[in-house]
């Protein structure tokens, strides 16, 4: 019996959950349909999914099919929670998207198949609700063949809609010949010869849904359980089984964390290769190089941040049959739970110990299993979050309670990156939208018994260099209090680089300790520039570098005063930086959505001052029916409000979709500035008298 890790996919209210507690009914796993009205699923188990009657954290749940065990992860429809998604699909072997068959093709749905699409993941669609009144499955399949792909092959047609007797009737149609023909050349020439037999015709389509090259179409109802049957056929027999060697070298990717009543952390690992056993001592690290695009909104840094870690696995369970139970091991292909691992987080690559060491200087990129892990931990699926929020703490609300708390959130949502400001002693979080900002407040509320309310949603921005500066300061000269030399040159690089640090000096030319501490302080620095905001697309290059040796007087120790130190280097590191910050210039950078809208031709006239009005930059419009279809860009501070003013301008009939694109340069006269947390490098002054005070100077 083979593996297969499922992700159930959907816009919100498409009833991916409700399918879910369809296909453990049909494996025989509960003896009752549980109702997301009732709050009685199996995978929405937190209680406020259950008051809200949505998915907010991915779960997982195994059941048996016929010659394949499925580890199905059940994720979050809602926008908002968009991360959770992410990190759900680099451990996936295939998915099922879930379309309603009233509310049809919707913005996010775009969002998820544009995503499984580029990142190949074999996927069937579930037109669900067939027994729904205005349900129209000719209508919603012409709708997905536009917006989502034209390469779909209906795997049967839908009788009876719209009412309970709604049925699903297998059977490819004619058109299914087109579809696979399209991709395949010799079958084509097969088609053309009259040669097509229908089992050539089920192994084409087999092979070309494993490739993600089509996608079959089932319809059904997962309230009355109409088409389930062929969608499990599905399941079974043309989506690919979970590869990897359980006796080869360990590597597993972690994407997803929780905290036990007692606060023990529990790490969800997907095992690609190898199997982990408890007592195994293994290394971890970080699936994202520092300066790659989005770091630093992870949250609290960890000791070691960019290091690798070891540990050692106190506990592990599996998934089976409904359920999660220890085990002594867990192998290739397999979705485990790990304890014992106080320092793991979401996006952490496994390997074990013996075998890191006898590998230790081979790139990660040179080794094929891990080579491929590391890449799918590093890839960016979605965007990241572009709004922010401060967290005001209600009477009698202790500040570092508080903190802990928003930290072990992030902990589980890496994205909520929290940021707190000593000065202010204000903690914020950034955010996508305002439904999570509520989920957060509640979780607050419940898990840790901390009332607390919002400040009002900003825009996260960025900086990028205009051009080049350099800056250096000499060890002992010009009213330099450091015992160091450090010379930092500031070089623009192209958008969604990122940021990179290189060195012009030799590596020998001092101890190499005080060369990670002035990168590591540059990229620190880098995440408040001039105006406030992360500095991004540079490349930092040390230029100079000097130190004063190990001193020390007769018959008594090492003499801090007289020899460099690593402070003395963190300490100097960022007045270099932001002069060289100043000499080559930043302009912020707000965040963009793409958007599209459609409505009816006659309220173009009326829509178009308002998009005006919110910086919204029309670039297209084409007719599209009996009304038009709007293409632009706007910022992400307007797209909220663009969303609330629509069905007004439109008589109700408008539909928006937008989604992160770029970032643009801020064209106002105010320029957004965002309060600063550290010591504030921009006056000398200051930042020496307040470094001192944290020295004890």
């Amino acid at each position: 019996m083979h593996l297969l890790n499922l992700g159930i996919l959907a816009h919100v209210d498409a009833g991916k959950t409700s399918l879910t507690e369809r296909l453990l009914h049909s494996a025989g796993v509960i003896d009752e349909v549980g109702s997301v009205d009732a709050g009685s699923t199996q995978t929405d188990t937190l209680a406020l999914e259950r008051q809200r009657g949505i998915t907010i954290k991915s779960a997982v749940v195994s059941f048996p099919l016929a010659g394949v065990t499925v580890n199905l992860i059940d994720t979050p429809g809602h926008p908002d929670f968009i991360a959770e998604v992410e990190r759900v699909l680099g451990v996936l072997d295939g998915a099922v998207l879930v379309v309603s068959a009233v509310e049809g093709v919707q913005a996010q749905t775009r969002v998820l198949m544009r995503t499984l699409r580029r990142l190949r993941i074999p996927t069937l669609i579930f037109v669900n609700k067939i027994d729904r009144r205005g349900a129209r499955t000719g209508e919603v399949l012409r709708a997905m063949a536009r917006r989502l792909t034209p390469s779909l092959v209906p795997m049967g047609t839908a009788t009876a809609l719209g009412t309970p007797a709604a049925r699903f009737v297998p059977g490819l149609g004619a058109g299914a010949l087109d579809v696979l023909a399209d991709q395949d050349d010799d079958l084509l020439a097969a088609y053309v010869e009259g040669a097509v037999t229908p089992g050539r015709l089920r192994a084409a389509l087999a092979a070309q849904t494993r490739q993600a090259r089509v996608h079959p179409v089932y319809f059904g109802s997962a309230a009355t359980g109409a088409g389930v049957a062929g969608l499990i056929t599905g399941i079974e027999e043309l989506l690919p089984a979970a590869p990897g060697d359980p006796e080869g070298p360990l590597c597993a990717t972690v994407f997803k964390i929780d905290r036990g009543p007692a606060g023990d952390k529990a790490a969800y690992v997907r095992i690609f290769s190898g199997t982990l056993r408890t007592r195994d001592r293994i290394r971890y690290g970080d699936g994202r190089r520092a300066g790659d695009p989005g770091e630093g909104r992870r949250g609290e840094g960890r000791q070691g941040d960019g290091l690798p870690q070891e540990g050692k696995v106190t506990a592990v369970s599996v998934f089976d049959r409904g359920t999660d139970a220890r085990a002594e091991s867990v192998g290739a292909g397999r979705i485990g739970k790990l304890w014992g691992l106080g320092g793991i987080r979401i996006g952490d690559t496994i390997e074990a110990l013996p075998w890191a060491r006898g590998t230790a200087g081979l790139p990660r990129e040179d080794l094929p299993v891990r080579g491929e892990v590391w890449r799918r931990a590093r890839r960016q699926h979605f965007a990241p979050p572009t709004l922010e929020t401060v967290v005001v703490p209600g009477p009698h609300v202790d500040r570092r309670s508080l903190h802990v708390a928003l930290t072990q959130l992030a902990e589980q949502d890496p994205l909520i990156g929290v940021r707190h400001d000593e000065v202010r002693q204000e903690t914020s979080v950034s955010l996508y939208g305002e439904v999570q900002k509520e989920v957060v407040q509640a979780t607050l509320a419940d898990e840790y018994g901390l009332g607390v309310t919002f400040r009002e949603t900003t825009t996260i921005c960025v900086e990028r260099p205009l051009g080049s500066g350099a800056a250096v300061e000499f060890n002992k000269k010009d009213g330099n209090p450091f015992l160091a030399t450090v010379g930092l040159r500031v070089d623009a690089a192209p958008a969604g680089s990122g940021t990179d640090f290189r060195l012009e000096v030799e590596l020998g030319s001092m101890p190499y300790a005080f060369f990670k501490a002035v990168e590591d302080t540059v990229r620190e620095t880098l995440g408040q520039g001039l105006h406030g905001w992360q500095v991004t697309d540079c490349t930092v290059t040390m230029t100079h570098s000097g130190y004063s040796p190990r001193q020390s007087h007769a018959h008594q120790g090492f003499d801090k005063s007289m020899s460099s130190t690593g402070a003395d280097f963190r300490g100097l590191t960022p007045l270099v930086l932001v002069e060289a910050l100043r000499r080559a210039g930043t302009r912020v950078h707000e965040p963009m959505h793409r958007f599209r809208i459609e409505a009816p031709a006659d309220t173009l006239g009326t829509l178009l001052p308002v998009l005006a009005h919110l910086s919204a930059v029309p670039q297209t419009t084409a007719p599209h029916g009996t009304g038009c279809v709007l293409e632009g860009a706007v910022p992400a501070a307007h797209v909220h409000g663009l969303g609330q003013r629509l069905p007004g301008l439109t008589r109700g009939e408008g539909e928006l979709e937008s989604a992160f694109d770029h970032y643009a340069p801020v064209t106002r006269a105010a320029v957004p500035q965002r309060a600063r947390t550290d010591h504030n490098p921009l006056n000398r002054k200051e930042y020496l008298l307040n470094v001192a005070n944290r020295l004890g100077a």
